[in-house]
This record gives C-alpha cells, structure tokens and sequence, in this order.
C-alpha cells in the first residue's frame, strides 16, 4: 500500500523558514517524480516544486516562479528510506496553504499517481 506522509508544516513569522517532509513508502519511489503542491481553500491547488529523475543519480528540480529562490526541494533515496524535503525560507503570508506532496512514475506529465493528506504551513505577518 502506498503512502505518503507531509510533516513539518506549523505557524511562522514572516521571513522566516520550515522544513517539510514527505515520508514514501510501499513502492520504491527513486524513479518516481515527487512534487510538492499547496492550495489554499477557495483556490485551486498549485503546483510548487518538483524534482524528477533523470538518469544514475541525477535529479532535475523545477519550480514555481512564486518561490523560486526561496524554496529548495531535495530527496533522501537511501535504501528504506524514500523521503522528499522542501525547505522554505524567506516565508510570505501568502506562502500560507495546505502543502501537498505527490509522486507520479511517469517523469513527464501533469498528472500525479499518488497524494498525501497535506500540512499546514501558516505565515502571520
């Protein structure tokens, strides 16, 4: 059974940082796009960071221009361990969302195979 778990989220002040986690397991995911999302309610949700496999140990990063430069997306593949980080620093109010992470197989593509249930991430001004 596949599962992906979101911690790290929490209230923060403005300009300052949160790490989130993505814990992954019942599959190995070392090939697997993993991309973090967030929506906020009333909104859609919105692609923030992904970071897709390329090839040997190779791992291409993308993200949403909001948080470029600001947000930085890593992986942990170690043997029984599968977890994806988004580091967050340089919070703004309007970083305040739920955050997803999700997994797809495909390396390409708009469609995610896999969602987590999200953290709350709340920047106060």
């Amino acid at each position: 059974q596949v599962q992906l778990v979101e911690s790290g989220g929490g209230l923060v002040q403005a300009g300052g940082s949160l790490r989130l986690s993505c814990a992954a397991s019942g599959r190995t995911f070392s090939r697997y796009t993993m991309g973090w999302f967030r929506q906020v309610p009333g909104k859609e949700r919105e692609f923030v960071a992904h970071t897709r496999f390329v090839g040997g140990n190779t791992y291409y990063a993308d993200y949403a221009d909001s948080v470029k430069g600001r947000f930085t997306i890593s992986r942990n593949n170690a043997e029984n361990t599968n977890t994806v980080y988004l580091q967050m620093t340089e919070l703004k109010p309007e970083d305040t969302a739920v955050y997803y992470c999700a997994a797809r197989q495909r390396p390409y593509g708009s469609e995610y195979d896999y969602w987590g249930q999200g953290t709350q991430v709340t920047v106060s001004s």
